[in-house]
Order: C-alpha cells, then sequence, then structure tokens
C-alpha cells in the first residue's frame, strides 16, 4: 500500500502543463544576389585588366594562407574576377554557387572570400545595392568553411559588420557548433557563443541542444551550467532532448540541486517525463536516500511510456546499476565516496526489489554494485 501511495504522489510530480516550441523559420530564398540583376559598364584598358589580374592583385587583398587553391576554384574566381573588374558586369549567380560547392581546402576558402569581397565593393559602388547577400549564401559559405577546416574564416560569418557582405545566421554558427561537437572542441564552442553574444544572434532550441551536447561529451559541467543560464535568461524554449542531457548530467555528477531546479523547469513546459529525465529523477532520489519513491517514478514511467519507451526501461536499469554508481562516486570528495557507495548499494537491491514485487521488467544484474574502483578501502 505505501508503494502504491508513494505512485501517486510521484506521478502528480510528473504532470504539468505542455507547451510546444518553434524555431525561427529559414529562408528559402536561392539566389546569394536575392534577385540581383546583371548589369555591364564600360570595359577598361588592357593595361588596367593586367593589373587587375595580376599577382600583386591576387595575394595583396586576402589573408595569406599556404598551398595552392584547387583547380576548379582558381578558375572561376578568376572568371568572377575579370567579370567585376574588367568587363564591369555582375558574374551569374551560378558561377558563385560552383566556386563554394568546389572549395576543399583552405587556400580555396581564402579565394572564396577575396572575391565575395569583390562582389560586394561592385554591388556598392556600381550597383547601388546596400544590402548583403542573403542567409542561404552565409550558410552555405559557413558549411564550405568547417568542409574545408577553416574554422578562421568560417567565424567571419558571423560578424555582423563585415567586408564580404555576408549575413550572419544562427544556423552558420550551428555548421561551426556541431563541428565542434565531432571533436569535443570546447575552446571552439566558447568563441561561436562569444560571437554570438557579441553580433546579436538570437539562440534557438537547436543551439542549445549541440551546446550542452557538447559539454556532456566534454564532462564540463561548469560550462554548460553557464550556457544553461543563458539559454533560460534568453527564454529559449528547450526541447527534451536538452533536458535530457542536462538532466542526465546532474545525476551523473551527483548534483541533487541542480537536477530539481532543472525538473522544475523541464516540469513547467513538458506534459510528461521522457525514459531519461525519468531516470534521472530516479537517481536523484536514491542519491536522497529514498529508494521507494524511486520505485514509485519507474512505476509511473512503465504505466505512462509507450510500448517503445517501456522495452527501455530494462536497459536503463541495468546502466543505472552497472554504470552509474561509479559516475556518480567519482565525482564526489575522496571522503565521501565509501559512504555513498555503501548507501548507494544498499538502495539500489531496494529499489530493485521492490520493482519485481511489483512485476516491473526489472530482472538486472547486480553483481557490478560490488566493484570497488575509486572507493577508498
Amino acid at each position: 500500500m505505501q508503494v502504491i501511495s508513494n505512485a501517486r504522489r510521484v506521478s502528480r510530480f510528473f504532470l504539468s502543463p505542455h507547451l510546444r516550441t518553434s524555431e525561427a523559420p529559414h529562408s528559402t530564398a536561392l539566389s546569394p544576389f536575392s534577385g540581383l540583376e546583371q548589369h555591364d559598364y564600360r570595359r577598361v584598358t588592357t593595361d588596367r585588366r593586367n593589373w587587375f589580374l595580376s599577382k600583386e592583385f591576387f595575394s595583396s587583398g586576402v589573408d595569406t594562407v599556404e598551398g595552392a587553391p584547387s583547380g576548379d576554384v582558381k578558375e572561376l574566381y578568376d572568371k568572377m574576377l575579370d567579370s567585376v573588374k574588367v568587363k564591369r558586369s555582375m558574374p551569374p549567380n551560378a558561377w558563385l554557387w560552383s566556386m563554394i560547392a568546389n572549395c576543399k581546402h583552405q587556400h580555396d576558402i581564402k579565394l572564396l572570400f577575396d572575391i565575395l569581397q569583390n562582389l560586394r565593393i561592385f554591388r556598392l559602388s556600381n550597383l547601388r545595392i546596400h544590402d548583403d547577400f542573403n542567409c542561404n549564401l552565409c550558410r552555405e559559405v559557413t558549411k564550405a568553411c568547417v568542409h574545408a577546416g577553416a574554422l578562421d574564416f568560417g567565424k567571419k560569418t558571423l560578424w555582423k559588420h563585415n567586408v564580404y557582405g555576408l549575413t550572419p545566421h544562427i544556423a552558420s554558427a550551428h555548421s561551426l557548433l556541431l563541428y565542434a561537437k565531432d571533436h569535443n572542441d570546447t575552446k571552439l564552442l566558447v568563441e561561436v557563443m562569444k560571437l554570438l553574444k557579441k553580433n546579436d544572434l538570437p539562440l534557438q532550441p537547436g543551439t542549445a541542444d549541440i551546446v550542452f551536447s557538447i559539454c556532456y561529451n566534454t564532462d564540463d559541467w561548469v560550462l554548460i551550467s553557464k550556457y544553461a543560464q543563458r539559454f533560460v535568461k534568453a527564454g529559449v524554449k528547450l526541447r527534451q532532448t536538452s533536458f535530457e542531457t542536462w538532466m542526465e548530467f546532474a545525476a551523473k555528477r551527483g548534483d541533487t540541486k541542480s537536477l530539481w531546479t532543472i525538473e522544475k523547469l523541464r516540469s513547467e513546459t513538458m506534459k510528461q517525463h521522457t525514459l531519461a529525465t525519468g531516470f534521472s529523477c530516479a537517481k536523484g532520489l536514491l542519491l536522497e536516500r529514498k529508494p521507494s519513491d524511486a520505485v514509485a517514478v519507474i512505476q509511473v514511467l512503465n504505466q505512462t511510456l509507450s510500448d517503445k519507451g517501456k522495452s527501455g526501461i530494462k536497459d536503463e536499469l541495468q546502466k543505472l546499476v552497472s554504470e552509474w554508481p561509479l559516475e556518480v562516486i567519482k565525482h564526489q570528495k575522496d571522503e565521501d565516496r565509501k559512504a555513498l557507495a555503501a548507501s548507494l548499494k544498499s538502495d539500489i537491491l531496494i529499489m530493485v526489489s521492490e520493482l519485481l514485487s511489483m512485476g516491473v521488467k526489472a530482472n538486472v544484474s547486480l553483481e557490478d554494485l560490488d566493484r570497488k574502483e575509486g572507493i577508498p578501502q
């Protein structure tokens, strides 16, 4: 009867109003010049053409990057430069898109940014067009930078005021952040987040997903706490996946104070728990020496999750037994580890026993509870 009472009490703790979130729509324009028509102007002399295409001009307008550009990229660069400098005509849009698609190395990106700057100057001085290129172009340029490993150039696409005519967009930041995630690069993460703030780019739920993943994968609790506060303060409606990562991290660290603060935020926007957030709460209750309440949480999950979700309960229980105790003990002070190991072993055994008595499929291996790694003897 006590377990049933606990289940009813904890089920109320799971339910709250549900709000759906959405991100700002992406632009669907295809032309980087936003429908710009081409214009022809008076040709300049042959001597001037030779000066514009000379090695001196070529090497003076961009940063120094070692290596030779790809043949296709160099050919397109020469054609576009000839168009704006000699023929006084805006080159076809397809040339620029083709150049972006063919960039494979840093020296290709160097030429890309140089031609962007020349195109911007031509638009301003000859066509009297003051608008920057559209968001699609900026996103594709950033992707090309990431693909070529030219991250310093990629960061320039986030500058609000730049000489390349690029329109900063949060999707460009996501390309850089995904690179940081793939390489566990917290330095790049910090740099991109600074650029977002400096250039007034709005944070989105997808941004939080990537940022939280990087912090979790690099075990940087201080950094996730810092950026989570920034997302919340900015009014970003976090996704379930962000809450899952954040709560799992708090449970792994054994930080129950933060865990319940995050759970309160989650409950204000999510109707019910996922498998991951529910088990994070169960872990928090075990840390507080409340195994019966942890049982009640898992029992509610067993009742409310879809069949697919229920099928994952056994795996989550096994991870709770075999992986989580050693992980959470590792993050505690040396003098607290032995006592925590003993209490977790005792309370997890109680939890599993109660789950079995209630008919929950909890036939997990308990051998890992006797492991001694990281526990003072």
